[in-house]
């Protein structure tokens, strides 16, 4: 019998299963749905369905070079073990690839592109119905260089935390020891110009109370604060930090001494901003006895 579009999306919203999955599921039992949810549960399908509501905060960061394009993606697994899996890494490279290679505008649009001739969207699912646990990307950021630009990058503890770097001059080892740098000491800005004016006045006048507070003679007031202001600029500033691999020098110089000026970064670590979930091992154990 034929399926309709109606069916398909029923069984979907059911079942949070692939689209291809649902249709070849709803043929399979002849449009019946509640055998078709049957034939899903059967492939492990229901299964990645049930694990969509639940926290993924490990996983991996990655970052794909095609030409003048680059992306860095971050996907996410619920614990970290799944990091080590061949299967997981693969994916996320191959996510990285097709990102970099299709330039997205948006996630939805990430989640339909083509991956191995399934939206990317059903690759996820399908892989979390393999391994087991909620598999998702959870953002991406695609860069473009021009020809004399460089792109470098540096992935962390296998990908734990990954920079993506863009350089005018220079070359890829350069962009690499920055990306390095900014992976070490997480800048807030790449250059003071960055910090906004709200938050440099808050600053500044959070110093000026604390000096006065002091006791300081009020005619130096304000270049202790000028002195403090500029520490604290050094601290968040990219450009003006002490460059890790040199403390003798900043970034800025070294960037000057390879003819190479930074023009973006990227900076993902794997999980950042994301509340997990606190395991309680008692109870897994209590509820997989249940079953």
């Amino acid at each position: 019998m034929a399926i309709t579009a109606k069916q398909v999306k029923e069984l979907r919203d059911k079942t949070q299963a692939g689209m291809m999955d649902v249709k070849k599921a709803l043929v399979e039992a002849d449009g019946d749905m509640d055998k078709a949810v049957d034939v899903l549960r059967e492939r492990g399908l229901v299964k990645a369905a049930k694990k969509s509501s639940n926290i993924a905060a490990e996983g991996l960061a990655e970052v794909a070079v095609n030409g003048n394009d680059a992306a860095i993606v971050e996907v996410n697994a619920e614990t970290d073990f799944v990091a080590s899996n061949d299967k997981f890494q693969n994916f996320v490279a191959s996510v990285a690839k097709t990102i970099a290679a299709d330039e997205p505008a948006d996630m939805d649009a990430a989640l339909k592109l083509d991956l191995d001739g399934q939206s990317l969207d059903d690759a996820q699912k399908a892989l979390t119905a393999v391994i087991g646990e909620k598999i998702s990307l959870r953002r991406f950021e695609v860069a473009k260089k021009e020809d004399g630009d460089v792109f470098g990058f540096y992935l962390h503890n296998g990908g734990q935390i990954a920079v993506l770097v863009t350089l005018k001059g220079g070359d890829e080892a350069t962009a690499k020891d920055i990306a390095m740098h900014i992976a070490a000491i997480n800048p807030t800005y790449m250059n003071r110009e960055q910090v906004p004016a709200a938050e440099l006045k808050h600053q500044t006048d959070f110093f000026t109370e604390e000096t006065k507070n002091e006791g300081k003679p009020e005619k130096i007031v304000p270049r202790i604060v000028e002195g403090r202001v500029n520490k604290w600029l050094s601290e968040i500033s990219l450009v003006d930090q002490e460059f890790v691999k040199d403390p003798d020098q900043t970034v800025a110089a070294y960037l000057k001494s390879k003819g190479a000026e930074i023009k973006s970064y990227v900076r993902y670590e794997v999980g950042e901003g994301i509340e997990k979930k606190a395991n309680d091992f008692a109870a897994e154990v209590a509820e997989q006895q249940g079953k």
